[in-house]
């Protein structure tokens, strides 16, 4: 990964208060500098706010009924509550490995994909990261339940390599990727996986070069990022379909969000942006975060769904873009058992 280019200090970035152990927490590097995002080019108007920026190695954000946000932690693992208008942080979950994604369950707590742990040694350089603050505490991959408490157990762990990205049916049967661990560097095919409410993991399909987000359509249908595309996948057959073979600009996708409309919104790190793309699977437009950020995921929250909350790796921001044209598609909780 190329060292990004110096990107523009921005005038308003703010700092926000904060309840959280910062010493526990990775912080950019004291020579890095902040990005400032861009608005949409066909809407001039649209607002966009920094509502954090202590939060690195930030992914997974879901919308919470009581106007909060959460977000999974790669390193230290766990998850993360941030009240959007103030910006407080608190650590309610704590996991060894890595936190890659979270969805809510019906008694408040969250179901987690946790990756076993990422050591991000080899891209602290280039992405800023002072990798002093940056803990290093692996552990076993697998599908976690974090309960209201806080308390956290295994779902299922068995023959899982690195669970990456979930998403929660209408059944409450989980679907989660299950890319090679660390991006594919020691070799090896990704996975993909279902999780029924009776507690029956059973793999999908296989032979992926990186599967990586996850969601369902309005119409239901699966999809999900594998290497450079979106891919449909049938959870009943296990076959896979192109839906787009190629993102715009040689990008490669992470976390993504639906809208009612079908129009997809793309977290792409290396490009420092969210694809918007419509149900055609044509671009429509680009959310620009700056050079220097690396977008990981994204999803819709605020009292209308009209607020898109974007994670970063680094530099470690939770963005809120304000006034989207339509309201963000309802995601479905986990059923407790």
């Amino acid at each position: 990964m190329a060292r990004p280019a110096r990107p523009r200090v921005p005038h308003s970035c703010r700092r926000q208060r904060s309840q959280l152990d910062l010493e526990s927490v990775p912080i950019r590097s004291p020579n890095a500098r902040w990005p400032t995002p861009r608005q949409l080019r066909h809407d001039p108007g649209m607002k966009y706010e920094v509502v954090s920026s202590e939060t690195p190695l930030g992914e997974g954000p879901v919308w919470c009924p009581d106007g909060t946000l959460v977000i999974t932690t790669l390193s230290p693992g766990g998850l993360l509550r941030i009240t959007p208008t103030s910006g407080e942080l608190e650590r309610i979950v704590s996991v060894r490995g890595g936190a890659n994604s979270a969805q809510l369950a019906a008694d408040g707590g969250f179901v987690i994909a946790n990756n076993g742990g990422i050591d991000f040694t080899v891209f602290a350089d280039s992405m800023g990261l002072d990798i002093s603050k940056i803990p290093f505490r692996p552990g076993p991959p697998g599908l976690q339940r974090a309960l209201p408490s806080g308390e956290v157990v295994t779902l299922s762990g068995e023959g899982l390599q690195a669970p990456n990205d979930l998403i929660v049916a209408a059944d409450g049967t989980i679907y989660f990727t299950d890319p090679p661990p660390h991006g594919g560097t020691q070799g090896g095919e990704g996975h993909f996986w279902s999780y029924s409410a009776d507690g029956d993991l059973h793999r999908i399909a296989s032979g992926f070069e990186y599967d990586n987000g996850v969601a369902l359509s309005p119409s239901g249908r699966l999809l999900i990022v594998e290497g450079c595309g979106l891919m449909w996948l049938d959870p009943a057959t296990g076959d896979k379909q192109w839906w787009v073979e190629q993102l715009p600009d040689g990008s490669r996708g992470d976390g993504f969000a639906f809208d009612v409309d079908g129009r997809l919104y793309c977290a792409c790190p290396l490009e420092h942006c969210i694809r918007i793309l419509d149900p055609n699977g044509k671009q429509v437009d680009v959310i620009d975060l700056g050079e220097g950020a690396y977008p990981t995921n994204c999803c819709f929250g605020g009292p209308d769904k009209r607020t898109l909350f974007t994670t970063e790796l680094a530099p470690g921001r939770v963005c809120a873009i304000e006034g989207l044209p339509t309201p963000g598609l309802e995601l479905h909780l986990w059923p407790t058992p």
